[in-house]
């Protein structure tokens, strides 16, 4: 029981390495660095797999139920004498503990994001070994795994939440590394600002289930929400849930708070590996899946994660049709991915969708590392229009790279097609199929993702070579500290998804049967005797039998094959000077996707109160502001929608303020004041004199009283 006991050594492996760094990395060499980071975090990964296999033998033997450890208690508060009483029917006594639980969800999560990670900072060795801030780099991307750890780990929503605004101030440190380039500066600060919006929602979400339920405590509110004594569509667990879902649209990129991620891509390849693939991207998909027993009460709220998933994936794939950045690419992939797997857990499914998570963390970090040993071998180029011919150049790249492609296409056997497979036959038998919609349109997002993948390898690796003749000479294929990290990768993105070999292929679905005891309902909802739950049981086995599965499949595949077969057709042979129809003379929806729906531009329209920088504009600035704009990409926007509802607030603001503040709180309760203190003011001169002439007259009334009476 060692390493149970000591579960919270694992996240404290990373946090001693950036400690490390911030105080003494400095004066440290590189080797030292590389020592000290990447070797705390190959610990945290044993320490780690040792913990989960100690926690197998320990739910075994007790009922499978989670491991807590509390270390101590960080807040509370006794108010039983009160008499007040929650919805859940304890006294309110409040405490925060300190603690961490160990359960199959996070066990997996655990898993994935120190092995990964692990690889990660084994890649950045040989990536980052020419840059500056060495060592300021290693200790943000230590710091990032402490705090995605703490995020797994807790035991708790306010631990979870320590964990969620770490991560997302790392990320704004990585992704504005290169801080002196000011399009990665604007792009960190979009991603925090961005986050800090769904951050809000997530706050009101953990305030209203502690105010309801009583407890942040995930076993508490568990228990609470299986008991029986909460109704389904519960509008205030639905109003909590919906709250959390906007957490979960920041910090996972969802519409309509995506817009941050495709710009993360100014941070250097390995941390974009790192937040699409092992952490903070996922922590959205993990807050809702922990929160699976309140989400089943609120099934508007599920509805709704449901169609935000699949309008997600499907918009975000329709972008990445045609972008022409590599990295640019991938990221609106990640964001397409996400949506299946909030379709998946919006639909009920969330074992599909925590298993796409898993098989998603191979095959994309696989793919940012890959993408990396392009972009080093062409000498930081990333236009996929400058590529071309670099199958026999680059070869490991090249072939770890298309076992990462026909993952995330769905092609049998690799494991994107069995994690996405099933979370598209959830969607169809959902609900007897009430999302049959929701089918069709990640179906027709499965085509969009085998075809705008295949482009990426046919424009960087079939197709002729585009690359610049200075560039050319020196292609060269990446050292082992980054591939070998490729090779490791592509061995999962091929195997993994055989954990999850579903029963109509006559296997057990071992990823399944392994989060059982987190996603089963509780069995107060049957009857005593569990016939209820075995007929369930019985009919969740015809239903993979049943035929209409197998076809399903085979549209998948063929969906998957006919991007691939689009893709070849379209791009297999793009020759030399290949350029992309961008011109003016594109077709219209070609430049609302090459131009990403306008969003970002609505967005700074609407909000921010810049537009996109024009060419007579240009042509009107002074030479520095000129160079500064074209940085920036934006100008002041004047006018428009931001500025005419900045000055209407301004002008509500200062109404309020005159009339409402000043006015009618300050001044008229003052005036209010006057009337009644006119009689004191007659005698409260402030003058002695006065006073004195009172006294003595006081004192004359006194005694001609009682002269006279």
């Amino acid at each position: 029981m060692f390493f149970l006991n000591h579960i919270w050594i694992i996240p404290l492996l990373p946090a001693l390495g950036a400690a490390l760094m911030f105080f003494f990395g400095r004066k440290l060499s590189k080797s030292a660095v590389s020592f000290f980071c990447v070797g705390l975090v190959v610990v945290a990964f044993v320490f780690s797999c040792l913990t989960v296999l100690q926690y197998t033998g320990w739910a075994a033997a007790h009922n499978h139920q989670p491991f807590e450890k509390i270390v101590y208690t960080w807040l509370g508060s006794d108010t039983s004498n009160l008499g007040y009483l929650t919805h859940s029917g304890r006294a309110a006594d409040f405490h925060v503990d300190a603690g961490f639980l160990l359960d199959p969800l996070s066990a997996i999560w655990l898993l994935f994001v120190t092995g990964v990670g692990m690889l990660i900072h084994i890649y950045s060795i040989g990536y980052m070994a020419h840059e500056g801030g060495y060592y300021r780099f290693f200790g943000y991307m230590n710091l990032f795994m402490f705090t995605m750890l703490t995020l797994v780990l807790g035991n708790n929503y306010v631990m979870l939440f320590v964990g969620w605004e770490g991560v997302g101030l790392c990320s704004y440190l990585l992704i504005g590394f290169y801080f002196l380039k000011k399009s990665a500066t604007n792009a960190a600060n979009k991603a925090f600002i961005v986050n800090r919006i769904g951050d809000a929602g997530f706050l009101l979400g953990m305030f209203t289930i502690a105010w309801y339920l009583g407890s942040f405590r995930f076993t508490q509110i568990t228990e609470v929400a299986r008991s029986g004594r909460l109704s389904t569509g519960d509008p205030t667990i639905t109003l909590a849930c919906l709250l959390l879902f906007v957490g979960a649209c920041g910090k996972s990129a969802q519409v309509p708070l995506y817009v941050w991620l495709p710009d993360a891509m100014e941070g250097p390849t390995p941390v974009s590996a790192l937040i699409h693939a092992a952490t903070m991207v996922t922590a959205g998909v993990y807050m809702v899946a922990r929160s699976n027993a309140l989400f089943v009460l609120a099934p508007e709220a599920m509805k709704t994660v449901a169609i935000i998933g699949a309008v997600t994936a499907i918009f975000a794939a329709s972008i990445g049709l045609v972008q022409n950045d590599i990295k640019r690419v991938l990221a609106y992939s990640t964001v397409s991915q996400l949506g299946y797997m909030f379709l998946a857990l919006g639909v009920g499914a969330f074992a599909a969708g925590v298993f796409h998570v898993f098989t998603h963390a191979f095959f994309k970090a696989l793919l940012f590392l890959g993408a990396g040993s392009v972009i080093h071998a062409l000498s930081s180029e990333q236009d996929m229009r400058h590529m071309g011919a670099l199958v026999h150049k680059i070869p490991t790249t090249f072939k770890t790279m298309l076992i990462a492609t026909l993952a995330i296409a769905g092609i049998f056997p690799f494991a994107g097609f069995f994690s996405k497979d099933e979370i598209l036959w959830q969607a169809w038998s959902a609900d007897n199929g009430a999302y049959r919609a929701l089918w069709y349109i990640g179906y027709a997002t499965a085509f969009m993702t085998a075809f705008y993948m295949f482009r990426l390898m046919y424009l960087t690796f079939w197709s002729p070579s585009r690359v610049e003749h200075e560039v050319e000479h020196h292609i060269h294929e990446s050292p082992k500290s980054m591939t070998i990290p490729l090779i490791v990768l592509a061995f999962f993105s091929l195997f993994a998804g055989f954990l999850g070999w579903p029963h109509s292929l006559k296997g057990s679905n071992r990823f399944e049967k392994f989060l059982e005891p987190v996603f089963a309902r509780e069995a107060t909802q049957f009857d005593k005797s569990g016939k209820e739950a075995q007929l369930a049981a019985a009919k969740k086995e015809e239903e993979h039998a049943n035929p209409t599965e197998y076809f399903l499949m085979i549209l998948s595949l063929g969906a998957a094959f006919a991007g691939w077969g689009l893709a070849k057709r379209s791009y297999g042979k793009a020759a030399e000077g290949y350029t992309e129809p961008i011109a003016a003379t594109a077709p219209p929806a070609y430049r609302v996707l090459y131009n990403k729906w306008y969003v970002d531009e609505a967005y700074d329209y609407l909000f921010t109160g810049r537009r996109k920088l024009g060419p007579v504009r240009l042509g009107a600035m002074g030479a520095g502001e000129a160079a500064w704009a074209v940085d920036a990409n934006f100008v002041d926007g004047g006018v428009n929608g931001a500025g005419w509802t900045t000055r209407a607030l301004a002008k509500l603001s200062v109404w309020w303020d005159t009339w409402i503040i000043d006015g009618l709180l300050v001044n008229g309760i003052a005036y209010s004041t006057r009337p009644l203190s006119w009689l004191t003011r007659m005698i409260q001169w402030g003058l002695v004199q006065w006073y004195a002439l009172v006294m003595v007259a006081g004192i004359l009334g006194f005694v001609l009283y009682y002269i006279f009476r």
